[in-house]
């Protein structure tokens, strides 16, 4: 699974390799800053999500080292300035396919369970990104069955699935 979804990142255009990244039309910003969103919607940063997410996008577009901080940082800057999350979410439906979109909502909830629990928060932004891409609830919540089945230790939750 985990292969199939840096196989889709791979194919974003502009997944060349590169030491600079425009946060306007870049898919690898795109998604690296809801990546960044999701992990930070809790509050807390940890380093099990950090590293996860680095090691995705290490993954995905081949970059280490300053090329992997460079993508990161404008990640995080984009994050930062952005309003909403739909401007992230466009470029991500104009560049994506409905398989790659699925894909993409299974990594957003791997970066969740890097730390072995899911807030509601985490939970929340998941949702509304899944919306704003166009991936149904019943996928999304498959995709979160399918990585909390992927990581180890991650306690079996309760209440509803969705």
């Amino acid at each position: 699974m985990f292969d199939r979804i840096i196989s889709f990142l791979r194919d974003i255009p502009g997944a060349e390799r590169s030491l600079r990244f425009d946060a306007g039309d870049d898919a690898r910003v795109a998604a690296a800053a809801l990546l960044i969103h999701v992990m930070d919607a809790d509050g807390i940063r940890r380093q099990e999500e950090r590293a996860r997410l680095r090691r995705a996008l290490t993954e995905a577009y081949q970059v280490s080292g300053a090329a992997l901080d460079a993508l990161f940082a404008a990640a995080e800057q984009a994050d930062q300035e952005a309003i909403d999350l739909y401007g992230f979410t466009s470029v991500l439906k104009r560049h994506l396919d409905a398989p790659a979109r699925l894909a993409f909502i299974g990594l957003l909830w791997d970066v969740v369970y890097a730390d072995g629990e899911r807030h509601e928060l985490e939970d929340n932004t998941v949702w509304r990104i899944a919306e704003l891409i166009g991936v149904d609830a019943p996928s999304r919540v498959a995709e979160r069955q399918r990585a909390r089945a992927r990581t180890p230790g991650t306690p079996r939750e309760t209440g509803s699935d969705d």
